[in-house]
Protein backbone atom coordinates (compact mmCIF):
# COMPACT_ATOMS: atom_id res chain seq x y z
CA UNK A 1 0.00 0.00 0.00
CA UNK A 2 1.00 3.51 -0.49
CA UNK A 3 2.79 5.40 2.60
CA UNK A 4 0.95 8.76 2.66
CA UNK A 5 1.85 11.60 1.48
CA UNK A 6 2.67 13.72 4.61
CA UNK A 7 4.98 10.66 5.14
CA UNK A 8 6.62 10.44 1.87
CA UNK A 9 7.32 14.31 2.35
CA UNK A 10 9.07 13.50 5.44
CA UNK A 11 11.37 10.43 4.10
CA UNK A 12 12.25 13.04 1.35
CA UNK A 13 13.70 15.34 3.57
CA UNK A 14 15.73 12.86 5.28
CA UNK A 15 19.63 12.68 4.61
CA UNK A 16 20.40 11.18 0.80
CA UNK A 17 22.01 8.09 2.90
CA UNK A 18 18.94 7.29 4.83
CA UNK A 19 15.35 7.43 2.59
CA UNK A 20 12.58 5.48 3.92
CA UNK A 21 10.56 3.77 1.44
CA UNK A 22 6.98 1.51 1.23
CA UNK A 23 6.46 -1.51 -0.90
CA UNK A 24 4.78 0.61 -3.94
CA UNK A 25 7.47 3.68 -3.75
CA UNK A 26 10.96 1.54 -3.45
CA UNK A 27 13.03 2.49 -6.76
CA UNK A 28 16.15 2.95 -5.11
CA UNK A 29 18.09 -0.58 -4.84
CA UNK A 30 21.54 -1.13 -3.64
CA UNK A 31 23.62 -1.53 -6.97
CA UNK A 32 22.21 2.40 -7.25
CA UNK A 33 24.67 3.72 -3.93
CA UNK A 34 27.99 4.74 -4.72
CA UNK A 35 29.34 5.27 -1.74
CA UNK A 36 32.61 3.33 0.42
CA UNK A 37 31.48 1.01 3.00
CA UNK A 38 33.19 -0.20 5.82
CA UNK A 39 32.76 -2.82 7.75
CA UNK A 40 29.55 -3.33 9.59
CA UNK A 41 27.68 -0.33 8.06
CA UNK A 42 23.90 -0.51 7.18
CA UNK A 43 23.15 -1.10 4.19
CA UNK A 44 19.24 -1.33 4.07
CA UNK A 45 16.35 -1.50 7.31
CA UNK A 46 12.93 -3.11 6.04
CA UNK A 47 10.28 -2.90 8.15
CA UNK A 48 6.83 -4.46 8.27
CA UNK A 49 3.89 -3.55 10.41
CA UNK A 50 6.28 -1.99 12.40
CA UNK A 51 5.45 1.16 14.65
CA UNK A 52 4.84 4.20 12.31
CA UNK A 53 5.19 2.12 8.94
CA UNK A 54 3.14 -0.74 7.59
CA UNK A 55 6.01 -1.46 5.63
CA UNK A 56 8.98 0.68 4.87
CA UNK A 57 12.67 0.76 3.86
CA UNK A 58 15.54 2.74 4.70
CA UNK A 59 18.87 2.92 3.24
CA UNK A 60 20.73 4.98 5.24
CA UNK A 61 24.25 4.26 3.89
CA UNK A 62 27.97 4.42 5.03
CA UNK A 63 27.85 7.60 6.87
CA UNK A 64 24.57 7.72 8.94
CA UNK A 65 25.24 9.29 12.08
CA UNK A 66 21.88 11.31 12.98
CA UNK A 67 18.53 11.14 12.17
CA UNK A 68 16.57 14.14 11.84
CA UNK A 69 13.22 15.41 11.05
CA UNK A 70 9.75 16.69 12.28
CA UNK A 71 7.71 15.27 14.99
CA UNK A 72 5.48 12.34 13.94
CA UNK A 73 7.68 11.51 10.79
CA UNK A 74 9.09 7.55 12.26
CA UNK A 75 12.50 8.78 13.71
CA UNK A 76 11.94 6.74 16.77
CA UNK A 77 10.63 3.92 14.64
CA UNK A 78 13.85 3.65 12.86
CA UNK A 79 15.93 4.35 16.00
CA UNK A 80 13.75 1.48 17.54
CA UNK A 81 14.19 -0.74 14.37
CA UNK A 82 17.94 -0.37 14.65
CA UNK A 83 17.84 -1.34 18.32
CA UNK A 84 15.38 -4.47 17.93
CA UNK A 85 16.72 -5.60 15.03
CA UNK A 86 20.52 -5.72 16.35
CA UNK A 87 19.41 -7.77 19.34
CA UNK A 88 19.00 -4.77 21.54
CA UNK A 89 17.14 -4.53 24.40
CA UNK A 90 14.29 -2.41 25.20
CA UNK A 91 15.58 -0.74 28.21
CA UNK A 92 18.24 0.92 25.78
CA UNK A 93 15.37 2.57 24.04
CA UNK A 94 13.30 3.40 27.02
CA UNK A 95 10.25 3.17 26.23
CA UNK A 96 8.88 -0.31 27.50
CA UNK A 97 10.00 -3.57 28.67
CA UNK A 98 8.31 -5.54 25.54
CA UNK A 99 9.22 -5.47 22.21
CA UNK A 100 5.60 -5.87 20.74
CA UNK A 101 2.83 -3.47 20.43
CA UNK A 102 -1.33 -3.66 21.20
CA UNK A 103 -3.96 -3.33 18.27
CA UNK A 104 -1.54 -4.03 15.39
CA UNK A 105 -1.63 -6.88 13.19
CA UNK A 106 0.01 -10.25 14.46
CA UNK A 107 3.48 -9.64 14.25
CA UNK A 108 6.26 -7.37 13.33
CA UNK A 109 8.86 -8.21 10.96
CA UNK A 110 12.30 -6.45 10.73
CA UNK A 111 15.26 -6.83 8.38
CA UNK A 112 18.79 -5.42 8.30
CA UNK A 113 21.03 -5.56 6.44
CA UNK A 114 24.57 -4.90 7.01
CA UNK A 115 27.91 -4.49 5.00
CA UNK A 116 30.80 -7.39 5.54
CA UNK A 117 33.91 -7.89 3.22
CA UNK A 118 32.88 -11.97 3.28
CA UNK A 119 29.33 -11.37 2.20
CA UNK A 120 26.83 -8.64 3.58
CA UNK A 121 25.05 -9.64 7.04
CA UNK A 122 21.03 -9.56 6.93
CA UNK A 123 19.47 -10.01 10.21
CA UNK A 124 15.67 -10.67 9.97
CA UNK A 125 13.86 -10.99 13.01
CA UNK A 126 9.83 -11.44 13.45
CA UNK A 127 7.94 -10.29 16.66
CA UNK A 128 5.04 -12.11 17.79
CA UNK A 129 2.45 -10.10 19.48
CA UNK A 130 0.51 -13.01 21.36
CA UNK A 131 3.43 -14.62 23.68
CA UNK A 132 6.18 -11.39 23.22
CA UNK A 133 8.11 -13.77 21.46
CA UNK A 134 10.71 -13.49 18.75
CA UNK A 135 12.29 -15.28 15.67
CA UNK A 136 15.55 -14.75 14.81
CA UNK A 137 17.17 -15.41 11.25
CA UNK A 138 20.38 -14.61 9.84
CA UNK A 139 21.09 -14.52 5.91
CA UNK A 140 17.60 -15.95 5.90
CA UNK A 141 18.33 -19.05 7.71
CA UNK A 142 16.36 -19.45 11.37
CA UNK A 143 19.17 -18.99 13.97
CA UNK A 144 18.95 -18.28 17.79
CA UNK A 145 19.27 -14.67 19.50
CA UNK A 146 22.35 -15.78 21.33
CA UNK A 147 23.54 -16.26 17.38
CA UNK A 148 22.67 -12.75 16.23
CA UNK A 149 24.22 -11.23 19.23
CA UNK A 150 27.72 -12.85 18.64
CA UNK A 151 27.42 -12.00 15.09
CA UNK A 152 26.47 -8.35 15.62
CA UNK A 153 29.38 -8.12 18.08
CA UNK A 154 31.56 -9.21 15.88
CA UNK A 155 30.84 -6.73 13.87
CA UNK A 156 31.70 -4.31 17.56
CA UNK A 157 28.42 -3.27 16.85
CA UNK A 158 27.19 -1.84 20.52
CA UNK A 159 23.76 -0.47 21.02
CA UNK A 160 23.81 -0.17 24.46
CA UNK A 161 26.46 2.42 24.43
CA UNK A 162 25.32 5.60 24.09
CA UNK A 163 28.50 6.48 22.25
CA UNK A 164 27.75 4.63 19.63
CA UNK A 165 23.25 4.60 19.35
CA UNK A 166 21.70 7.14 21.39
CA UNK A 167 18.12 6.95 21.44
CA UNK A 168 15.68 10.50 21.66
CA UNK A 169 14.76 9.54 25.06
CA UNK A 170 18.48 9.09 26.36
CA UNK A 171 19.82 11.89 25.56
CA UNK A 172 19.52 12.92 29.48
CA UNK A 173 20.99 10.24 31.17
CA UNK A 174 24.31 10.84 28.08
CA UNK A 175 23.93 14.43 29.73
CA UNK A 176 24.08 12.79 33.40
CA UNK A 177 27.17 10.60 32.53
CA UNK A 178 30.68 11.67 33.85
CA UNK A 179 33.42 12.11 31.88
CA UNK A 180 35.09 9.15 32.90
CA UNK A 181 31.69 7.17 32.27
CA UNK A 182 31.94 8.85 28.63
CA UNK A 183 35.78 7.87 28.19
CA UNK A 184 35.17 4.24 28.96
CA UNK A 185 32.21 4.34 26.23
CA UNK A 186 34.11 6.07 24.05
CA UNK A 187 36.96 3.57 24.10
CA UNK A 188 34.17 0.62 23.56
CA UNK A 189 33.01 2.87 20.63
CA UNK A 190 35.55 3.83 18.52
CA UNK A 191 38.68 1.46 19.70
CA UNK A 192 39.65 -1.95 18.92
CA UNK A 193 38.10 -4.48 21.67
CA UNK A 194 41.25 -4.52 23.43
CA UNK A 195 41.03 -0.92 24.14
CA UNK A 196 39.09 -0.48 27.12
CA UNK A 197 40.23 -3.90 28.29
CA UNK A 198 44.25 -2.59 28.50
CA UNK A 199 42.19 0.53 30.26
CA UNK A 200 40.56 -1.58 32.78
CA UNK A 201 44.16 -3.01 33.34
CA UNK A 202 45.26 0.05 33.48
CA UNK A 203 43.20 0.58 36.01
CA UNK A 204 43.63 -2.44 37.85
CA UNK A 205 47.59 -2.11 38.05
CA UNK A 206 46.77 1.83 38.67
CA UNK A 207 45.03 0.57 41.87
CA UNK A 208 47.77 -1.93 42.80
CA UNK A 209 50.48 0.66 41.89
CA UNK A 210 48.98 3.04 44.21
CA UNK A 211 48.27 0.00 46.99
CA UNK A 212 51.88 -0.66 46.40
CA UNK A 213 53.56 2.89 47.12
CA UNK A 214 51.18 2.66 50.42
CA UNK A 215 53.32 -0.38 51.08
CA UNK A 216 55.91 1.27 50.20
CA UNK A 217 55.65 4.06 52.19
CA UNK A 218 54.96 1.85 55.07
CA UNK A 219 57.57 -0.56 55.25
CA UNK A 220 59.97 3.10 54.40
CA UNK A 221 58.77 4.53 57.57
CA UNK A 222 58.91 1.16 59.54
CA UNK A 223 62.31 0.67 57.70
CA UNK A 224 63.04 4.31 59.05
CA UNK A 225 62.03 3.37 62.65
CA UNK A 226 63.38 -0.28 62.73
CA UNK A 227 67.00 2.17 61.62
CA UNK A 228 66.21 4.37 64.58
CA UNK A 229 65.50 1.61 67.18
CA UNK A 230 68.45 -0.51 65.39
CA UNK A 231 70.49 2.70 66.11
CA UNK A 232 69.32 3.18 69.52
CA UNK A 233 70.32 -0.27 70.33
CA UNK A 234 73.77 -0.66 69.09
CA UNK A 235 75.25 0.77 71.71
CA UNK A 236 73.83 -2.32 73.73
CA UNK A 237 74.43 -4.56 71.34
CA UNK A 238 78.58 -3.55 71.43
CA UNK A 239 77.98 -3.78 74.92
CA UNK A 240 76.94 -7.07 74.76
CA UNK A 241 79.34 -8.43 72.16
CA UNK A 242 82.16 -6.97 74.09
CA UNK A 243 80.53 -8.39 77.18
CA UNK A 244 80.24 -11.64 75.54
CA UNK A 245 84.28 -11.12 74.54
CA UNK A 246 85.26 -10.58 77.93
CA UNK A 247 83.08 -13.57 79.37
CA UNK A 248 84.87 -15.54 76.67
CA UNK A 249 88.01 -14.09 77.72
CA UNK A 250 87.19 -14.90 80.94
CA UNK A 251 86.34 -18.19 80.24
CA UNK A 252 89.92 -19.01 78.15
CA UNK A 253 91.56 -17.34 81.27
CA UNK A 254 89.81 -19.75 83.74
CA UNK A 255 91.18 -22.56 81.89
CA UNK A 256 94.85 -21.19 81.54
CA UNK A 257 94.73 -19.24 85.21
CA UNK A 258 96.12 -23.13 86.99
CA UNK A 259 98.71 -23.68 84.48
CA UNK A 260 99.60 -19.63 84.68
CA UNK A 261 99.62 -20.23 88.46
CA UNK A 262 101.62 -23.68 88.26
CA UNK A 263 104.09 -21.69 86.09
CA UNK A 264 104.75 -18.67 88.24
CA UNK A 265 104.95 -20.74 91.35
CA UNK A 266 107.52 -22.66 89.84
CA UNK A 267 109.82 -19.89 88.66
CA UNK A 268 109.06 -18.44 91.78
CA UNK A 269 110.24 -21.28 93.78
CA UNK A 270 113.27 -22.20 91.50
CA UNK A 271 114.34 -18.48 91.95
CA UNK A 272 113.97 -18.82 95.80
CA UNK A 273 115.68 -22.14 96.09
CA UNK A 274 118.57 -20.11 94.56
CA UNK A 275 118.35 -16.95 96.42
CA UNK A 276 118.24 -19.21 99.21
CA UNK A 277 121.47 -21.20 98.31
CA UNK A 278 123.05 -17.16 97.85
CA UNK A 279 121.81 -16.29 101.48
CA UNK A 280 122.95 -19.20 102.95
CA UNK A 281 126.54 -18.78 101.78
CA UNK A 282 126.22 -14.68 102.59
CA UNK A 283 124.96 -16.05 105.93
CA UNK A 284 127.54 -18.63 106.94
CA UNK A 285 130.34 -15.40 105.84
CA UNK A 286 128.86 -12.64 107.58
CA UNK A 287 128.08 -14.78 110.34
CA UNK A 288 131.79 -15.43 110.80
CA UNK A 289 132.87 -12.39 109.92
CA UNK A 290 130.28 -10.78 112.40
CA UNK A 291 130.71 -13.20 115.10
CA UNK A 292 132.88 -10.35 117.56
CA UNK A 293 130.35 -7.68 116.68
CA UNK A 294 127.52 -9.83 117.83
CA UNK A 295 129.08 -11.08 120.83
CA UNK A 296 129.17 -6.95 121.86
CA UNK A 297 126.11 -6.42 120.25
CA UNK A 298 124.04 -8.94 122.51
CA UNK A 299 125.97 -7.69 125.39
CA UNK A 300 124.47 -4.12 124.43
CA UNK A 301 121.55 -5.28 123.99
CA UNK A 302 120.90 -7.20 127.17
CA UNK A 303 121.93 -3.15 128.55
CA UNK A 304 119.58 -1.58 125.93
CA UNK A 305 116.29 -3.78 127.42
CA UNK A 306 115.01 -1.00 129.54
CA UNK A 307 115.94 1.33 126.34
CA UNK A 308 113.85 -0.92 124.34
CA UNK A 309 110.88 -1.13 126.24
CA UNK A 310 110.63 2.62 126.36
CA UNK A 311 111.03 3.08 122.64
CA UNK A 312 108.20 0.32 122.03
CA UNK A 313 106.23 2.88 124.99
CA UNK A 314 107.23 5.80 122.57
CA UNK A 315 106.62 3.62 119.11
CA UNK A 316 102.65 3.07 120.69
CA UNK A 317 102.29 7.06 121.18
CA UNK A 318 103.75 7.87 117.75
CA UNK A 319 101.45 5.04 116.15
CA UNK A 320 98.63 7.04 118.48
CA UNK A 321 99.84 9.88 116.87
CA UNK A 322 99.30 8.85 113.23
CA UNK A 323 95.98 7.71 114.32
CA UNK A 324 94.69 10.84 115.42
CA UNK A 325 96.88 12.70 112.20
CA UNK A 326 94.76 10.36 110.08
CA UNK A 327 91.68 11.08 111.83
CA UNK A 328 91.92 14.78 111.85
CA UNK A 329 92.17 14.82 107.95
CA UNK A 330 88.50 13.13 107.43
CA UNK A 331 87.49 15.59 110.00
CA UNK A 332 88.38 18.49 108.77
CA UNK A 333 86.00 20.98 110.61
CA UNK A 334 87.60 19.94 113.51
CA UNK A 335 91.44 21.10 112.93
CA UNK A 336 91.64 24.44 114.99
CA UNK A 337 90.00 22.68 118.03
CA UNK A 338 92.26 20.22 118.10
CA UNK A 339 95.25 22.41 117.46
CA UNK A 340 93.99 24.40 120.91
CA UNK A 341 93.64 21.86 122.71
CA UNK A 342 97.33 21.02 121.50
CA UNK A 343 98.82 24.22 122.41
CA UNK A 344 96.90 24.17 126.04
CA UNK A 345 98.68 20.52 126.28
CA UNK A 346 102.07 21.45 125.07
CA UNK A 347 101.44 24.91 127.39
CA UNK A 348 101.03 21.81 130.48
CA UNK A 349 103.94 20.23 128.95
CA UNK A 350 106.23 23.28 129.09
CA UNK A 351 104.96 23.98 132.88
CA UNK A 352 106.03 20.68 133.26
CA UNK A 353 109.63 20.71 131.88
CA UNK A 354 110.64 24.11 133.67
CA UNK A 355 109.09 22.30 136.70
CA UNK A 356 111.62 19.14 136.07
CA UNK A 357 114.38 21.51 135.21
CA UNK A 358 114.33 23.47 138.56
CA UNK A 359 114.28 20.25 140.22
CA UNK A 360 117.31 19.00 138.09
CA UNK A 361 119.10 21.84 139.07
CA UNK A 362 118.38 21.53 142.66
CA UNK A 363 119.78 17.20 142.51
CA UNK A 364 123.00 19.45 140.83
CA UNK A 365 123.51 21.03 143.70
CA UNK A 366 122.80 18.56 146.04
CA UNK A 367 125.49 16.66 144.51
CA UNK A 368 127.94 19.00 144.34
CA UNK A 369 127.24 19.56 147.76
CA UNK A 370 127.23 16.03 148.93
CA UNK A 371 130.92 15.45 146.51
CA UNK A 372 132.38 18.61 149.21
CA UNK A 373 131.42 16.63 151.82
CA UNK A 374 132.55 13.54 150.97
CA UNK A 375 135.86 14.91 150.05
CA UNK A 376 135.63 16.38 153.35
CA UNK A 377 135.37 13.14 155.19
CA UNK A 378 137.99 11.54 154.38
CA UNK A 379 138.05 8.07 155.48
CA UNK A 380 134.09 8.23 156.69
CA UNK A 381 132.18 5.24 155.67
CA UNK A 382 131.54 4.20 151.88
CA UNK A 383 128.81 6.84 150.70
CA UNK A 384 128.75 5.23 146.92
CA UNK A 385 125.69 3.32 147.48
CA UNK A 386 124.43 6.81 148.17
CA UNK A 387 126.25 8.20 145.63
CA UNK A 388 124.67 5.26 143.08
CA UNK A 389 121.30 6.20 143.87
CA UNK A 390 121.70 9.80 143.10
CA UNK A 391 122.53 9.06 139.77
CA UNK A 392 120.44 6.78 138.51
CA UNK A 393 117.80 9.39 140.02
CA UNK A 394 119.37 11.58 137.84
CA UNK A 395 119.44 9.37 134.38
CA UNK A 396 115.82 8.68 135.61
CA UNK A 397 115.04 12.92 134.96
CA UNK A 398 117.53 13.01 131.97
CA UNK A 399 115.38 10.24 130.39
CA UNK A 400 112.00 11.50 131.30
CA UNK A 401 113.45 15.50 130.59
CA UNK A 402 114.15 13.45 126.79
CA UNK A 403 111.17 11.66 126.42
CA UNK A 404 109.23 15.08 127.08
CA UNK A 405 111.36 16.86 124.50
CA UNK A 406 110.59 14.29 121.97
CA UNK A 407 106.65 14.43 122.73
CA UNK A 408 107.21 18.52 122.57
CA UNK A 409 108.45 17.74 118.91
CA UNK A 410 106.17 15.03 118.20
CA UNK A 411 103.65 17.38 118.93
CA UNK A 412 105.10 20.78 117.32
CA UNK A 413 105.04 18.22 114.02
CA UNK A 414 101.42 17.32 114.72
CA UNK A 415 100.76 21.04 114.28
CA UNK A 416 102.79 21.58 111.62
CA UNK A 417 101.24 18.71 109.48
CA UNK A 418 97.66 19.65 110.67
CA UNK A 419 98.04 23.21 109.50
CA UNK A 420 99.30 21.07 106.28
CA UNK A 421 96.48 19.43 105.90
CA UNK A 422 94.46 22.16 106.36
CA UNK A 423 96.00 24.28 103.68
CA UNK A 424 95.89 21.39 101.41
CA UNK A 425 92.52 20.75 101.94
CA UNK A 426 91.22 24.11 101.15
CA UNK A 427 93.65 24.18 97.92
CA UNK A 428 92.02 20.75 96.75
CA UNK A 429 88.50 22.67 97.24
CA UNK A 430 89.68 25.08 95.35
CA UNK A 431 90.68 22.77 92.94
CA UNK A 432 87.44 20.61 92.87
CA UNK A 433 85.36 24.21 92.59
CA UNK A 434 87.11 24.76 89.37
CA UNK A 435 87.21 21.00 87.90
CA UNK A 436 82.96 21.41 88.55
CA UNK A 437 83.16 24.42 86.70
CA UNK A 438 85.15 23.13 83.67
CA UNK A 439 82.83 20.08 83.85
CA UNK A 440 80.04 22.26 83.67
CA UNK A 441 81.29 24.25 80.86
CA UNK A 442 81.59 21.30 79.32
CA UNK A 443 78.46 19.96 79.77
CA UNK A 444 76.68 23.52 78.38
CA UNK A 445 78.87 23.09 75.26
CA UNK A 446 78.30 19.87 74.19
CA UNK A 447 74.64 18.85 76.03
CA UNK A 448 73.15 22.20 75.54
CA UNK A 449 69.47 20.88 76.68
CA UNK A 450 71.17 18.79 79.44
CA UNK A 451 72.48 21.79 81.07
CA UNK A 452 69.59 24.54 80.49
CA UNK A 453 67.93 21.13 82.37
CA UNK A 454 70.34 21.63 85.15
CA UNK A 455 69.98 24.88 85.28
CA UNK A 456 65.74 24.38 85.89
CA UNK A 457 66.45 21.83 88.88
CA UNK A 458 68.92 23.80 90.43
CA UNK A 459 65.96 26.87 90.74
CA UNK A 460 63.48 24.11 91.71
CA UNK A 461 65.08 21.48 93.86
CA UNK A 462 62.78 21.87 96.27
CA UNK A 463 59.50 20.36 95.00
CA UNK A 464 61.14 16.98 94.78
CA UNK A 465 60.84 14.50 97.97
CA UNK A 466 63.65 12.66 97.51
CA UNK A 467 67.00 13.31 96.53
CA UNK A 468 67.77 14.28 93.03
CA UNK A 469 71.74 14.23 91.67
CA UNK A 470 73.04 16.15 88.83
CA UNK A 471 74.33 14.99 85.65
CA UNK A 472 77.11 12.09 86.85
CA UNK A 473 79.70 13.80 85.19
CA UNK A 474 79.39 16.61 87.72
CA UNK A 475 78.76 14.56 90.50
CA UNK A 476 81.81 12.06 89.95
CA UNK A 477 85.31 12.69 91.11
CA UNK A 478 88.10 10.67 90.26
CA UNK A 479 90.81 10.34 92.70
CA UNK A 480 93.47 10.84 90.16
CA UNK A 481 92.94 12.29 86.72
CA UNK A 482 95.41 9.62 84.77
CA UNK A 483 92.07 7.19 85.49
CA UNK A 484 89.62 9.22 84.29
CA UNK A 485 90.04 7.31 80.79
CA UNK A 486 88.75 4.04 82.48
CA UNK A 487 85.72 5.41 83.68
CA UNK A 488 84.63 7.38 80.50
CA UNK A 489 85.61 4.06 78.24
CA UNK A 490 83.10 2.31 80.84
CA UNK A 491 80.33 4.01 81.31
CA UNK A 492 78.30 5.42 78.40
CA UNK A 493 78.02 9.09 77.56
CA UNK A 494 74.47 9.07 77.66
CA UNK A 495 74.83 7.59 81.17
CA UNK A 496 77.54 10.25 81.98
CA UNK A 497 74.97 12.82 81.39
CA UNK A 498 71.94 11.25 82.77
CA UNK A 499 70.11 12.45 85.86
CA UNK A 500 69.86 10.24 88.89
CA UNK A 501 66.97 10.27 90.97
CA UNK A 502 65.62 8.50 94.44
CA UNK A 503 62.08 7.81 93.67
CA UNK A 504 60.38 7.25 90.49
CA UNK A 505 57.91 9.96 91.29
CA UNK A 506 60.64 12.50 91.02
CA UNK A 507 61.82 11.54 88.26
CA UNK A 508 58.67 11.22 86.14
CA UNK A 509 58.09 15.00 87.84
CA UNK A 510 61.41 16.20 86.28
CA UNK A 511 60.29 14.50 82.75
CA UNK A 512 57.25 15.44 82.26
CA UNK A 513 58.43 19.19 82.75
CA UNK A 514 61.82 19.26 81.05
CA UNK A 515 61.08 16.49 78.30
CA UNK A 516 57.50 17.00 77.55
CA UNK A 517 56.72 21.16 78.74
CA UNK A 518 60.24 22.17 77.11
CA UNK A 519 60.79 20.07 74.72
CA UNK A 520 64.19 19.24 75.95
CA UNK A 521 66.15 15.99 75.21
CA UNK A 522 67.47 14.66 78.64
CA UNK A 523 68.20 11.40 80.21
CA UNK A 524 67.55 10.19 83.89
CA UNK A 525 67.76 7.32 85.53
CA UNK A 526 66.46 5.77 88.76
CA UNK A 527 68.96 4.38 91.80
CA UNK A 528 68.30 0.55 92.63
CA UNK A 529 65.56 0.30 95.83
CA UNK A 530 68.37 -1.53 97.19
CA UNK A 531 71.70 0.10 98.02
CA UNK A 532 74.76 -1.98 95.94
CA UNK A 533 77.40 0.66 96.27
CA UNK A 534 79.43 -1.05 99.21
CA UNK A 535 78.70 -4.58 97.54
CA UNK A 536 81.67 -6.54 97.87
CA UNK A 537 83.80 -7.47 94.82
CA UNK A 538 83.58 -11.35 93.65
CA UNK A 539 87.11 -11.92 94.47
CA UNK A 540 89.61 -10.34 96.11
CA UNK A 541 92.18 -8.26 94.38
CA UNK A 542 95.27 -10.04 96.05
CA UNK A 543 94.32 -13.19 93.76
CA UNK A 544 94.52 -10.91 90.90
CA UNK A 545 97.76 -8.71 91.66
CA UNK A 546 100.04 -11.12 90.24
CA UNK A 547 98.60 -10.03 86.39
CA UNK A 548 99.17 -6.07 87.22
CA UNK A 549 95.79 -5.42 88.43
CA UNK A 550 95.98 -2.87 91.31
CA UNK A 551 92.21 -1.78 92.33
CA UNK A 552 88.92 -2.21 91.27
CA UNK A 553 87.07 0.60 89.23
CA UNK A 554 85.02 1.77 92.23
CA UNK A 555 87.49 2.40 94.21
CA UNK A 556 89.23 5.26 91.39
CA UNK A 557 86.31 7.57 91.91
CA UNK A 558 83.89 9.02 94.64
CA UNK A 559 80.52 9.86 94.38
CA UNK A 560 77.29 9.90 96.23
CA UNK A 561 75.47 6.94 97.90
CA UNK A 562 72.45 6.61 94.86
CA UNK A 563 75.03 7.82 91.61
CA UNK A 564 77.42 4.97 93.06
CA UNK A 565 74.38 2.78 93.66
CA UNK A 566 73.56 2.78 90.17
CA UNK A 567 76.46 2.55 88.53
CA UNK A 568 77.32 -0.49 91.15
CA UNK A 569 74.06 -2.38 89.95
CA UNK A 570 74.15 -1.09 86.51
CA UNK A 571 77.99 -1.36 85.24
CA UNK A 572 79.45 -3.53 87.94
CA UNK A 573 82.09 -1.30 88.67
CA UNK A 574 82.60 -2.71 92.29
CA UNK A 575 83.30 -5.95 90.54
CA UNK A 576 85.39 -4.54 87.21
CA UNK A 577 89.56 -4.92 88.03
CA UNK A 578 91.83 -2.08 86.80
CA UNK A 579 95.43 -3.16 85.61
CA UNK A 580 98.57 -1.44 83.79
CA UNK A 581 100.99 -2.34 81.01
CA UNK A 582 101.71 -5.77 82.98
CA UNK A 583 98.58 -6.22 82.50
CA UNK A 584 97.89 -5.92 78.76
CA UNK A 585 101.15 -8.38 78.37
CA UNK A 586 99.73 -11.33 80.23
CA UNK A 587 96.25 -11.46 78.69
CA UNK A 588 97.18 -14.20 76.30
Amino acid sequence: MELPQKKKRISRELSNSQRPHSNAASTTSSSEQVEAFVEGSIIRITMHNFLTYDHSEVFPGAKLNMIVGANGTGKSSIVCAICLGLAGKTSVLGRGDKASRPAVPPSDDLCISRYRACGNLIITREIQEENNQSTWMLNKKHASQKAVEEAVRELHIQVGNLCQFLPQEKVGDFAKMSNIEILEATEKSVGPPEMFQFHCELKTFRTKERDMENICTEKANFLEKAKQRNERNKVDVDRYYLKKRHLDMIQMLEKKKPWVEYETARKELTELKKEREVAKRTLRSLTESQEPMMTRIRSVESQLKPIDQQMKELTNKIKDASLKCKQKHDQLELRNKEVDDIRQELSLKQMEEADRQKRIGHTKLMIRDLQKELENMGSIEDVTPHIEAINTELRSIQEEKAKLESEKSDLRRDKDEAHGDFARMQNRLRSLNDQINIKEEKLRSRFRDTHTALMWLRNNRDIFGGNVHEPMMLVINVRDARHAKYIESHIPVNDLRAFVFQRQEDMDRFMTEVRDKQKLRVNSVIAPSESCSQQPPSRPLECLKNYGFFSYLRELFDAPEEVMSYLCFQYKVNDVPVGTDKTKGMIE
